[in-house]
């Protein structure tokens, strides 16, 4: 048997500033794809309100890449 005590511990909620750095690089690197690329290219992004403080970010060129991050309740 693997011992498990190596594997990180899942959190109830992402933590906000990882995944919007996450957010950020995808969607830099999917603008960079986007401007090398010999044609035409779109992204598509869309963010809905979830419950407990959070969005759901989806960015779509040609691919979906979903990111859920946490928002202030409130927002600036």
């Amino acid at each position: 048997m693997a011992d498990r005590s190596a594997l990180p511990l899942a959190t109830a909620a992402p933590q906000a500033v990882p995944a919007q750095h996450a957010l950020k690089a995808r969607l830099l690197q999917l603008l960079d794809d986007v401007l090398a690329h010999d044609g035409y290219g779109s992204i598509h992004v869309d963010v809905r309100l979830l419950k407990k403080g959070q969005k759901e970010v989806i960015l779509d060129c040609g691919k979906q890449h979903r990111f859920v991050v946490d928002h202030p309740l409130g927002g600036a």
